[in-house]
């Protein structure tokens, strides 16, 4: 058994007290300058930190198309291992990223609120807290490390002790004391040996009210010596946390009653008005409104476009001007990512409100639409619902994709593309290739919508009803498609976002539909696990091959049981090329494909193997089905009347949907008997 001891040697051995020492390091505006001039990015701006942030984690370029598509590996999450990892969305991620850079390199942006604008649910929020996490961690590495400045005790007669130094409330940058007059010169020599694509150190802004004060006392008591000023300044290294309330700060509307623009830009301290004798003295004053702490990082507002108009005039100067208005005090410089969030209801109010003009000038708007790709919804879900994360139920193949399916038909729009389904798009965006459509096509597709994923039934509807089937049937071991669509149809009677019944109606209609393909999805995989007798498949492959090898070379085939050589067998041939549409017309052309894919394997020095090839394996499977499904007699699973030899059977099709298909043993007999009640029915309906 582990011992207390044991536990703390654990720890104290990977302890990194170098890497303590770093972040908490405190030293002479001297030696800060010497950092800068070795290490110039300590003074970048925030938009400039936050965007070598994202770069830093890499950038993948994929090409789609005549178009590329950035992938940002930072949105990934893999500081937590993807717990709040966005998916599918990597063109308004791109832009957003574009915005940022436009800030860093100082061409406007950086004087506009970024809104993200979205339907609820998309992950407006999720964005938020990535980049405020990922800023925290930033601030912690050597990359980006930043610092501020604090002012020595006068009676501290050691000149240094951490505990009598006043730090700076806004943890501004140190740079800042620098007179205006001197800037230029001293950031040339800062900047000294650089070239030009090299980043530049540049002094922006001046000391805030707290420590221009503190400032402008230590001048008098040093007669105008500058240089004795700075020796009672002390540097210290910051570490942005939004808990710590340092660098990163979070505003939420509340109401009328309780809003109060102070928790914004600060607020007098009335205890020490007694003590300094005045309401405009800065050290009366707590500088902790939002503004004031999120200086040098970033200040998320949540629902902005709630916000009282009192407040929007705050968040237009601090936005254009870069500067916020305590009470008694100047007009205070800040240097802050100001992001926002908010729903399409107030973004429509916003747009129809003419008193709110300034706000719509001052803001870059950047759509974040719902997941449009099959593929990365399904990731969505299966981030809370897994195997880890869900204890004692097994989720059924196909569960968290026939729910995610039918939340993207109801984003889609109906597609102008005469013959095309709803259901074809959806295939066609999530990577599916059919007849006729080729990747400009499905861009023309996407061009044509007007507000696909902007609308629609949200990821956080769909994961309260997969939470709802995974309790509201204690006594089954695993949950299926069936109970989580029906908790997907019973939930839109008190939908509290739908009060349109034609639209309630369309989207159990699209229930529908998705209830079609997974009938279809499963007759398929029920009929690979009967067909997945590899001796069988291969022995009719080696049928089929060697009648296809005599056709096409217009030879005779010898019966292994007669000995007597025949006419190759048409009538195997043509059995298995009806099973994937091939047409008698084209039924040469495709053996002669057949024989040249050999062959060309042959060359190689390859064997060839029917499941390397798609189209034939398919054939292979879906016609040993034909011929096993009557021996098997599935349907007799419906009368349950099944005699032994017919249950060996069933039981070995069952092990092998639990064995290459995911199904437990619960899920494999309900897909079992729903697919015998299909064909008891008659349906013999081919699956696409």
């Amino acid at each position: 058994m582990t011992t207390g001891n044991e536990i703390i040697s654990l720890v104290s051995n990977r302890q990194d007290r170098s890497q303590f020492r770093r972040k908490n390091w405190v030293g002479t505006f001297e030696e800060y300058l010497d950092i800068v001039r070795e290490n110039p990015q300590v003074t970048r701006t925030a938009y400039q930190r936050i965007y070598d942030m994202i770069l830093g984690y890499g950038v993948e370029v994929i090409n789609k198309g005549r178009e590329k598509e950035h992938h940002y590996c930072f949105f990934d999450d893999p500081d937590n291992g993807g717990r709040d990892a966005v998916f599918g969305l990597r063109g308004p991620l791109h832009k957003l990223v574009n915005a940022l850079k436009s800030a860093a390199h100082e061409y406007g942006i950086e004087k506009r609120v970024l809104l993200l604008h979205g339907p609820v649910g998309s992950s407006k929020s999720t964005i938020a807290r990535l980049l405020k996490q990922g800023l925290e961690t930033y601030s912690a590495t050597d990359e980006g490390a930043l610092y501020t400045l604090g002012w020595v005790d006068e009676d501290d007669s050691g000149k240094g002790d951490p505990d009598k130094i006043d730090w700076c409330p806004m943890n501004e940058e140190p740079l800042h004391l620098i007179p205006q007059r001197f800037r230029e010169e001293v950031t040339a020599r800062l900047n000294e040996g650089r070239s030009p694509d090299d980043f530049q150190v540049r002094i922006r802004g001046e000391l805030d009210p707290y420590c221009r004060f503190m400032y402008q006392e230590r001048l008098k008591k040093y007669d105008g010596d500058w240089t004795r000023v700075v020796q009672d300044i002390r540097v210290r290294r910051v570490i942005l946390s939004e808990k710590d309330r340092v660098g990163i700060g979070t505003f939420q509307p509340k109401d009328e009653k309780n809003q109060d623009a102070t928790e914004l830009t600060g607020d007098i301290n009335y205890r020490k008005i007694a003590e300094y004798g005045s309401d405009s003295d800065p050290r009366a004053f707590n500088f902790d409104g939002e503004f004031n702490i999120a200086n040098r990082g970033i200040i998320e507002f949540v629902e902005v476009l709630k916000l009282d108009v009192a407040f929007l005039y705050d968040l237009l100067g601090a936005s254009q001007e870069h500067c916020i208005k305590p009470k008694k005090f100047a007009q205070t410089d800040i240097d802050e990512v100001i992001l926002g969030h908010t729903n399409e209801p107030e973004y429509r109010r916003l747009q129809n409100n003419e008193f709110m003009e300034a706000l719509r000038d001052r803001t870059v708007k950047i759509d974040i639409p719902y997941v449009t790709t099959l593929e990365h919804e399904i990731c969505i879900y299966e981030k809370d619902y897994n195997s880890k994360s869900v204890i004692g139920k097994h989720i059924a193949p196909h569960t968290i994709e026939m729910a995610a399916m039918w939340a993207l038909l109801t984003r889609l729009e109906e597609p102008k593309h005469a013959g095309l389904t709803r259901l074809q798009k959806l295939k066609l965006y999530n990577g599916k290739s059919l007849p006729g459509f080729t990747e400009e096509n499905i861009e023309e597709l996407r061009e044509q919508t007007t507000n696909e994923g902007l609308v629609g039934i949200s990821p956080r509807y769909v994961q309260d009803k997969i939470s709802n089937a995974l309790v509201a049937h204690p006594e089954a071991s695993s949950i299926n498609p069936f109970m989580v669509m029906n908790e997907l149809e019973n939930g839109l009677k008190h939908h509290s976002l739908i009060n349109n019944e034609e639209l309630k109606q369309e989207y159990r209609e699209l229930l529908g539909v998705v209830k079609e393909e997974y009938e279809n999805i499963v007759k398929l995989e029920v009929q690979r696990a009967i067909a997945a007798d590899e001796d069988a498949l291969s022995r009719l492959c080696g049928n089929y091959i060697d009648s296809v090898k005599a056709y096409t070379q217009k030879e005779k085939v010898k019966n292994p049981f007669t000995g007597q050589y025949e006419e190759p067998d048409e009538r195997l041939m043509r059995s298995i090329e009806d099973k994937i549409d091939i047409p008698d017309s084209r039924k040469d052309d495709f053996r002669r494909e057949i024989m040249n894919y050999i062959g060309a394997l042959s060359i190689d020095g390859k064997k060839f193997d029917y499941r390397t090839n798609e189209r034939l394996n398919k054939a292979l499977e879906l016609k040993l089905f034909e011929d096993q499904k009557d021996s098997i007699k599935l349907t007799s699973l419906v009368s349950n009347v099944i005699d032994e030899e017919t249950q060996k059977k069933i039981d070995v099709v069952k092990g092998r949907l639990i064995r290459d298909h995911g199904y437990d043993d619960e899920s494999a007999t309900d897909v079992l008997n729903f697919v015998a009640s299909i064909f008891a029915r008659g349906d013999t309906k081919e699956s696409n």
